[in-house]
């Protein structure tokens, strides 16, 4: 965890008052900006001293070979890595020729704040040079969520004891210096200075570098410009290097005087079109960010917001710190997606480098569920990103001898960059998991162009893929056998049961929506034999049961597998995957992540409840959690099946998962399908929302220690506000025609402005909790009386952090 007192528990805001240089790159993670498009890490202005440096460009990376000690076919050759693009954030000062740098003079106070309704970084410091003297430095900082290709910052330093000669060097620089990644020279070797320089031009206030990366070819070009502010006497010039963009402001300032730097930069790339398109779209970017001036910016960024919180925010009470928590996720899930448009949403969002900067799974089935409730268009966005590498999928099932497409388990641009096949290309469900996300978007929105264009392509290539991958036996019964799912613990099983019901469901929904669209349907070459043969996999999918136990084995064979021995390992040998061989794992009753459990919630209909009861209790005892993405589909379950407690204990693991740095990897990049997680824990857990045909049913109950959850869902072009107290839920059609839910099993029919509140029934007794594996028990969240009034109003003109 972060060693360092816990940030003030502020609803709207990250304040950290102290800065810990042993835990820099946690911190560069967590007050990072983005939006999707362009990525600026938490650094300090200076530069120096750093964690880990990064600006980045979703879709900007570098091809690295992937070497194997033994060839095979169908090995991917060739890696995507996220790269360090221009660095637009750097701007250095000199106080009477002393740098200003943390490690030297005396620094009297320090605080970074991260806005959650501004959508700004801010910081202050006051700093006493070597040679004493002392100044105020104070920054603004926000990536633009309005203007995509533009990110500024508001620098203002001001003299606070005698006269101070200042410098101020505005910098772009590109190939900074990098930590090799994960310690393997090979790959630093391939990555290092990535980017060729193609020109470079400096004047006045402003200046630009174009380059190429070295090996993918894609053309990155990046500008900035300076309106600058202070006492007579202020002198600008600018200067330019192929690796260098820098303007240098010279001032003198009186106690009291201050001077102040805007800084504008712009950003452009592209790999197909030329380097003068590419350079010109970044100083069309920047003229008009300096257009729009500074202020502009802010009041922009402001509107958008209040707009996302109108849709979006989580109200909490009871706990403080999962509500800034789950704030704080939303936040960043936003910055990971909101313009995204034509690029994937990467595992760290815009964070950092960890996974290479890779697209998962962990997009569809975490990210777009929260997306798709509250900011459609980001999420059809993500879509039409899968949609556009769907040739790169269909191209690789037919070197798999496959049908379809097969979607790869992680990459940038669209080919598969797993060199380990086994949890790689053999992870097949992420195409099952794609269409969960078309089938969610389609009945969230009642879209139905995007179903009859991208949704029908995506279902299509999906369902031919399993109609080819699986085979029927002797009675009748589809197997999928040879996959790999959810659980990395397991692999190459044979019907595992997550990848069963998600490709059940695969195949009737491209069934279904070739039924509803059949001049498309033709177009795709899709006849009634082709449908009837999707319709046949999907009735006799089989679904592995273990009747002696009472449960549904993860795979077949899984509960007949020997358990794990969880007393003889040791707190030091997790995570797993790092002490033992996966030889090992595989072979054993252990679980990495919700596999089975994830399949209860996803496929909640193919399931009795005692059934969710029984597996629930299996799997708790069986499940480590040595990855992000468990917790939340644990708290689901827990809760859904009576474990409140439990259940208020996953969403805390998976909120915090980042401000606690549990993972201990939080410097790399913050964990966005977690973030994702802690929204699906509250409002799929707490709240029991379930989505399907168009309808939404709630089952909500409140753990002790929360007081009221409160939440908005978007649904077919209308609003639903959701609030749940302890005894009862009220449910508001803010915007939109009528419309039905179902509470507790009643079905509710609402009208605009006229909320209805229902009595929550009486919880069944609980069953004994579930054990946990030693020593992987969630921490228990400590139970304490409300300790926030109210949350406060959102929308345009409520008070900010």
């Amino acid at each position: 965890m972060i060693s360092h007192p816990a940030f003030p528990s502020e609803p709207w805001c990250l304040r950290a008052t102290h800065l810990d240089l042993a835990v820099l790159a946690e911190y560069e993670s967590l007050f990072a900006l983005s939006n999707g498009h362009i990525g600026w890490r938490g650094n300090l202005e200076e530069g120096e001293p750093h964690g880990l440096p990064g600006s980045y460009l979703n879709g900007v990376y570098e091809l690295r070979p992937l070497p194997y000690a033994e060839a095979g076919y169908g090995y991917p050759q060739s890696g995507q890595t996220l790269i360090n693009v221009t660095n637009g954030k750097l701007i250095r000062l000199l106080v009477d020729d002393e740098p200003f740098d943390l490690r030297y003079g005396e620094l009297h106070s320090h605080e970074l704040l991260l806005d959650l309704r501004d959508g700004v970084l801010r910081r202050h410091a006051e700093w006493a040079s070597p040679a004493d003297d002392v100044v105020r430095v104070s920054t603004t900082r926000l990536v633009s969520f309005t203007q995509r290709s533009v990110a500024a910052i508001c620098y203002e330093v001001e003299s606070l004891a005698g006269p101070v000669r200042l410098v101020v060097q505005s910098e772009l620089v590109a190939n900074e210096p990098l930590p090799s990644p994960d310690g393997d020279p090979r790959v630093a070797a391939a990555l290092e200075a990535p980017l060729v320089p193609l020109e470079h031009a400096a004047k006045e206030a402003r200046a630009g570098l174009v380059h190429r990366t070295r090996r993918s070819s894609l053309c990155v070009a990046v500008g900035m410009n300076h309106v600058v502010e202070g006492p007579d006497g202020v002198h600008v010039s600018a200067e330019s290097l192929p690796n260098l963009g820098r303007v240098t402001i010279t001032a003198s300032l009186q106690p009291g005087q201050r001077l102040r730097v805007i800084k504008f930069v712009g950003y452009g790339w592209s790999g197909s079109r030329s380097q003068p398109a590419v350079r010109d779209q970044a100083a069309a970017a920047l003229t008009g960010a300096v257009q729009t001036g500074w202020d502009g910016l802010l009041a922009e960024q402001r509107a958008y917001l209040d707009t996302f919180w109108e849709h979006a925010d989580v109200q909490v009470e009871g706990d403080s710190e999962i509500q800034q928590a789950v704030r704080f996720a939303l936040f960043h899930v936003l910055q990971a997606g909101a313009r995204a448009e034509g690029r994937a949403i990467p595992a760290k969002g815009l964070t950092g480098p960890g996974y290479d900067g890779h697209s998962f799974w962990d997009t569809e089935s975490y990210v777009l569920p929260l997306l798709t409730q509250v900011v459609p268009a980001a999420a059809a966005h993500a879509l039409r990103w899968r949609h556009s590498t769907l040739p790169l999928a269909m191209e690789r099932a037919s070197q798999l001898n496959l049908r379809g497409a097969a979607f790869p388990w992680r990459t940038i641009a669209g080919e598969e960059c797993s060199g380990y096949w086994p949890a790689g290309t053999a992870a097949f469900h992420v195409n099952a998991d794609i269409a969960d996300a078309v089938i969610r978007y389609v009945d969230s929105t009642g879209d139905e162009a995007f179903e009859r264009g991208v949704g029908l392509d995506l279902l299509t290539q999906t369902a031919r893929l399993w109609r080819s991958l699986g085979h029927h036996d002797a009675q009748g019964r589809f197997h999928i056998d040879g996959v790999t799912g959810p659980d990395e613990y397991s692999a190459i099983a044979d019907d595992n049961v997550y990848t069963n019901l998600m490709a059940q469901q695969n195949l009737h929904a491209a069934a279904e929506a070739a039924r509803r669209h059949p001049e498309r349907a033709r177009e795709l070459g899709i006849d009634a034999e082709e449908m009837a043969g999707w319709r046949d996999a999907a009735e006799t999918m089989h679904i592995p049961y273990d009747a002696a136990l009472g449960v549904h084995p993860q795979a077949a064979g899984f509960t007949g597998h020997e358990v794990w021995d969880f007393d003889a390992t040791t707190d030091e040998q997790y995570p797993l995957l790092l002490h033992f061989p996966y030889f090992d794992l595989y072979r054993k009753q252990v679980v990495k992540q919700a596999d089975l459990v994830l399949a209860m919630f996803r496929r909640g209909d193919a399931f009795t409840a005692e059934e969710k009861v029984r597996n629930f209790a299996y799997y708790e005892r069986l499940t480590v959690r040595d990855s992000s993405l468990s917790a939340s589909a644990q708290a689901v379950l827990a809760a859904e099946v009576g474990h409140l407690r439990l259940a208020y204990d996953y969403v805390a693991e998976a909120a915090l998962m980042d401000l606690d740095d549990l993972e201990h990897n939080t410097g790399d990049g913050l964990h966005i399908a977690s973030l994702a997680g802690s929204w699906i824990a509250l409002v799929n857990g707490l709240a029991g929302m379930r989505r399907r045909d168009g309808r939404l049913a709630f089952a909500p109950r409140l753990p002790d220690g929360l007081t009221r959850l409160g939440f908005t869902i978007v649904m077919r072009g209308s609003r639903l506000g959701v609030r749940v107290d302890e005894g009862t839920a009220t449910y508001t059609l803010i915007d939109g025609e009528p419309f039905a839910v179902t509470h507790h099993g009643k079905p509710v029919t609402l009208a605009r402005g006229k909320p209805i509140t229902c009595p929550i029934p009486a919880a069944p007794p609980e069953s004994p909790a579930p054990r946990q594996p030693r020593g992987r028990e969630p921490s228990r969240r400590r139970l304490r009386p409300a300790q926030d009034g109210p949350s406060p109003a959102v929308g345009p003109g409520s008070a900010g952090a």
